[in-house]
Parts: structure tokens; sequence; C-alpha cells
């Protein structure tokens, strides 16, 4: 590849399709999120910049939950009585201060909306596959041909730190093959922790081949150095390159880290862009990786500290899913987290607090594929695949309930028994929290019906909101102190304004399913699953589902306050971001 064929995909035709697309989401979620204020003007709406003299005009229909569905051909940009071309660089600079944002903030975060913009060109380059034929392809076509990423965030596809050679090798929409670094890490700063009944001589053999692992074995002895002294680390090539060689140089140097070349099987990076499915070997584990970029409000590192507890959280939601019959009924499974390895750089954890990315550039944890659990006729595809919309306007959702034969509203039932009643029933029979975004939730397909759900990324995102609750001491990381009138928002804020709000518009707008009679739906799915427990009536009073109203909890606001470090995970209401109330769409059924 030339120097010039590197940027091919940023042409100005590209660049121009791409600024529309990224304007018409700031302008929606930001006018959601109150940050805008779009004022009527005839049949349009128009939104004035901070100088008094610039604006944006644009069409759009307002659905529930205060959701704005701007139509992208509809934006135009004025100042005085001339028409400006679109730049949504601009668009930043000139509401930096309605936006709230820094003198500090604001070159990263034009940065991050600049790689969201590139990004965007390269997926325009790519052949365009209908929604349906995306609907009939494998599970590795579907997640590598997403075309958004994360509905709510603007800038969604930061990733700072890759230049664009590393772009073309490592971004999940180019699906390039990787081929893991490995690392040999000295016992005496290393970790390696594992779930019930996993050894790791024989599950790294398993994972490597005995060929791999000899060949690792003899280099070390090559060097003088001794096997048994070290724990195998996989590592990201780019954080190999990019850190490892330079920030751990001392560890290198004293043999606490050997290099030991790359394994034989090839990966796809999947949509969080750290975490790899194994192409050669699908029925191997996915592995997940520290990656010091910095995407979507957080530098993408891995803590060991963090690892070390990981396989014990995944073991003890296991059991508890497997102890219970609602939970068991509905399908829902986890791809347990089942091993890790971390290594501790003592000197950077002298310097350093824990939040700091310097304490999260190695480690890596193996997390269980979901191909072996099929059966005949099943398949799967990320839950962020609904979302997905083709050069058509056709969505993804929409191709698999043609396929199904259902009615929309039946298939919609299927689809919220297995996403929605578990996250339900983990709420107030458990005070158990998921961050049930689509990213983090793998749906097991059959003819296009949803018939389970499948939760990943279990110990980093799960969390008990009861401080009092009894659980296992390697488990107690997961409780968390949550006021009263937020702990709902768990599900409010994460299921009904983060998804199904986006869900529900677009099946309206292709005409599959009306708003009223989607949200109707998931009242009948509510009430169905309330009357299957009576016991936990009186939870149900306290934490009401169909309050009239519920808190606007801003993701936006957070990147735009803080893109390096949004939340602390171990407080994760402390950094919320609130305004005003939404109304609650279940509040009339």
């Amino acid at each position: 590849m030339t120097l010039a064929d590197a940027v091919a995909h940023l042409s100005p035709e590209h660049w121009e399709t791409a600024n529309r697309l990224l304007m018409r989401k700031a302008l929606a979620e930001f006018a959601h999120e109150r940050l805008l204020t779009p004022e009527p003007d005839g049949d349009h709406y128009v939104v004035r910049a901070d100088d008094g003299l610039t604006h944006y005009r644009f069409t759009a229909t307002r659905r529930a939950l205060d959701h704005w569905q701007v139509d992208p051909e509809s934006i135009s940009r004025h100042r005085a009585d001339a028409e400006l071309p679109l730049a949504a660089l601009d668009f930043f600079i000139e509401l930096k201060r309605t936006l709230g944002l820094s003198d500090e903030i604001l070159p990263v975060y034009l940065e991050e909306i600049s790689s969201t913009l590139a990004s965007t060109c390269y997926k325009l380059t790519k052949p365009r596959v209908t929604s349906a034929e995306l609907a009939d392809s494998g599970f590795q076509d579907i997640e590598t041909g997403m075309t958004e990423g994360h509905p709510c965030f603007v800038a969604n596809n930061g990733r700072l730190g890759f230049g664009v050679h590393e772009y073309l090798s490592h971004a999940p929409e180019t699906a390039s093959p990787v081929r893991l670094v490995w690392l040999a890490a000295h016992r005496s700063r290393a970790a390696f922790t594992a779930g019930a009944g996993i050894e790791y001589e024989a599950f790294l053999r398993e994972e490597l081949g005995g060929a791999t692992v000899e060949r690792f074995e003899k280099r070390l002895r090559e060097q003088g150095l001794d096997p048994a002294e070290y724990l195998l680390v996989p590592v990201h090539p780019w954080q190999w390159w990019n850190k490892l060689t330079v920030t751990f140089a001392a560890e290198i140097a004293r043999r606490h880290l050997v290099c030991l070349g790359e394994g034989d099987d090839e990966y796809l990076a999947q949509q969080s862009i750290r975490t790899f499915f194994n192409a050669s070997h699908p029925e191997k584990h996915y592995v997940k990786t520290a990656l010091s970029v910095l995407n979507m409000g957080f530098m993408r590192g891995l803590s060991a500290a963090y690892m070390e507890a990981t396989p014990a959280i995944n073991d003890w939601l296991a059991q508890l899913i497997d102890s219970d019959p609602v939970l068991r009924s509905t399908g829902l499974t986890i791809i347990r987290e089942r091993a890790a390895v971390g290594y501790r750089h003592l000197e950077y954890e002298a310097a350093t607090d824990r939040y700091s990315p310097y304490r999260k550039m190695l480690a890596a944890l193996w997390r269980e594929s979901p191909v072996p659990s099929l059966r005949e006729g099943e398949s799967l595809a990320t839950m962020a695949s609904l979302l997905h919309v083709d050069h058509e306007g056709a969505s993804f959702a929409g191709a698999l309930i043609e396929r199904s034969g259902l009615a929309p509203s039946e298939w919609l039932r299927h689809y919220l028994r297995a996403y929605f009643t578990p996250l339900l029933h983990s709420f107030y029979a458990y005070d158990l929290v998921f961050m049930p975004h689509g990213e983090n939730v793998i749906l097991v397909l059959e003819d296009g019906v949803v018939r389970r759900a499948v939760h990943k990324d279990i110990a980093e995102e799960i969390a008990v909101l009861d401080p009092d609750a009894a659980l296992p001491p390697e488990v107690r990381r997961i409780r968390v102190e949550v006021p009263e009138d937020r702990k709902l928002l768990s599900i409010l804020t994460d299921v009904f304004d983060c998804f199904f709000r986006f869900l529900a518009a677009q099946l309206a707008t292709e005409g599959v399913l009306q708003e009223d009679d989607f949200w109707r739906t998931v009242a009948e799915v509510v009430r169905a699953y309330q009357a299957s427990v009576p016991e936990l009536a009186e939870k149900f009073r306290q934490y009401d589902m169909f309050a009239p109203e519920f808190a606007l909890s801003c993701l936006n606001r957070l990147q735009l306050r803080n893109n390096q470090q949004m939340v602390d995970l171990a407080d994760p209401s402390g950094a919320l971001q609130l305004a005003g109330n939404l109304k609650n769409p279940l509040a009339e059924f």
C-alpha cells in the first residue's frame, strides 16, 4: 500500500456525506440531552450558534422519550444571508460555549470527531450489503458490517492513538485478520487467575496448541531462562509496538518481560475494538487485551488488579443464573471470562493512583465463545446490529422480522422475553444490574426469531446495588452504593433511553411497527413478568416501571465534560449528568 492509498477513503464526496451524517446525530442527540434547544420555524427547526449570527436549519420528527429524528438531507448552515457548507468541526467550535466544551477538552474532542468522520468515510467505501443480505450472513460478517457504533455518543469512533495504517489493520469494520503478540511475564510480577476447574498449563496448551507452547518455551531456554518462572500473556500488536516496547523498556531489559513472537491463530477485532474473536478456531475463547487508545470517554486499558477477581465474579454470576428458575426459563446465559492474566509494573504503581492508565497497560482475559453452545439451525448476531440501517434505509431488525414471518409485535415479544425479562428479574430479585447495551449482548437467532440472549463483559460491568448484599469475599467488589431514586435508571436509561428509543423510532420510520404498539408490547412483557413473581410485588411498588417520568441521564454531557475518564466504575452514579425528566412511555399502559 502506498502512502496515498492509505487515505484513499478520504475523498471530498465521502467527507461531505460523513459530515452530514454526523451533524444529524449531533443535532438529534444534543437536542435530546437538552444541550441544544431547537426553535420551531415554519416546518423547520433552528439552532443558533454562540455568536448569534450563525444558525443551523433542519427538519425533524419528534418521538417518544424526546427522540429527535433529524432528516440529514434537510440540514443547512447559515450566516447572515449566506448559506455555508456543513462542517462538523466548525459546528463544535461555533457551539463550544453552548455545549460546555472547555479549552482543554475541545481540541481532543475535535480529534475524536475527526477520527469518527474518517471511519465513516472508510465504511462508505465498502461494498453495499443490504440488511436482508446481512440477516443471512455469519456472526462475524454481521459484527464487521456495522456502520454506526454506539447510538448515543456522537464521537463514538475516536480511537486516539491509531495511525491510519493501524486503523486499517485493527478497526473491526476493516475485518483484517490479526495475530496476537505473546510475551512471557515473570511470575514475580504477573498473576494468572482462573475459574473453577481451570489449570494454567492445560488451559494455555488448549488455547495455543502444544507445538506453539513448546516453541515459546524453547525461545526462553535459548536465552538461559526457565519457562516455569514465566506466565504467557497475549498482547494487542498495537500495544506491543506503541507502548510496551518503550514504556516497559526496563521490564524487557531485565527479562521480566520476554517477547516470544506471534501466535498461529488469526483473530478478528470485535465492535469493542480490544476484544478478539478466534477466526481460525471459532470454538476457542475470545481474547480481551489492554489497549492504551482513547475511545469513547476512556483509555481502553485493562487493570491487572481488576483481572484477579474476574473469573470468580463470572463463576458466581453463572451459578446465580443457573439456580434461578425465572432466569433459566428465559434461556439467559453468560459467556464467562474464564481466565485472566495481569502484569504489575511496580514502579508505575508506586508513582500513580488506581485510576492511572499506567496501571492498565498489560493484562488480558479469556472469555468463552458462544459458538459451541449453538443448536442446529441457530445463529448469532450482536444486539447492536438491530439498530444497523443499510444504504437503502432498511434496518437489520426489520430484516429479521421479515425473515421470521411473525407479526412485528410478536417478534418483539420474543426478543423482549429473551433480553428484557432477565434484566427485570435480576434487578428486582437480586438488585443486580448489567451494562446491557447492544455491544454487550449477543442474540441467538433461529429463522430470524430471537431465541435467547447471551451477556458478556461481566466482571467490569455488572453491579449489585445493595451495599449490604451477602457476597463471597472475592466478589464484593461489584457491590456499589447508588441513591434510591437512581437505581431504576439502570433499566430506564440503559435499556429504554439508550436502546429501545432508537429501535422503536426506526421500526416506526420504516412502517414496520408503530411506536405505541412497540411500547404497549414492552408494557405487556413487564406486566407478564410481574404477574409471574407475585412475591416481589413490594419491590415493584418501590421501583415503579410505570412511573409517569424518570430522570434524563446524559451520556454526551459526560464525554463533553471529561473525554478521558467519564465515570468511576466503582461509583457509577457519582458522575451522572442529569438534565430534567423524560416522560415514561410505559406510563399510559
